[in-house]
């Protein structure tokens, strides 16, 4: 898993890139209308769908009625995978931020016991 998940980083590193994921989000979409979505050359936006289809992240098909037209649409598999990591991700750093506030509340309720003891004496 961890090299899909390389190569979808890798792939997803670009912003070009990503702005065609988030275009495939809405929709597939014929190569020509998605390169019509940029002030690049076809060619250019053709070399970014490779990578994206190499990385696993998009997939191409033909258009049954004209088998010259690819279509590409996002595929559901690697997307789960790079959320899951990153859910894992997130469940690090939700716990390691739980037990920083519960040391701050421990803490700050050692502080007001001290300081009420402190007070009890000074009466």
């Amino acid at each position: 898993m961890a090299t899909q998940l390389d190569a979808a980083w890798d792939a997803l590193a670009d912003p070009t890139r990503r702005r065609i994921v988030e275009l495939l989000v809405k929709e597939p979409m014929r190569a020509g209308a998605v390169a019509d979505a940029f002030p690049v050359a076809a060619p250019t936006i053709s070399r970014h769908l490779r990578v994206l289809r190499k990385a696993g992240l998009i997939e191409e098909t033909r258009v049954d009625d004209d088998a010259r037209v690819k279509l590409y649409r996002l595929r559901r598999e690697p997307f789960g995978d790079l959320g899951a990591w990153l859910d894992q991700v997130q469940a690090f750093w939700r716990d390691q931020l739980d037990a920083f506030a519960a040391e701050v509340a421990r803490q700050a309720d050692a502080q007001a016991d001290a300081g009420s003891t402190h007070e009890g004496k000074a009466r």
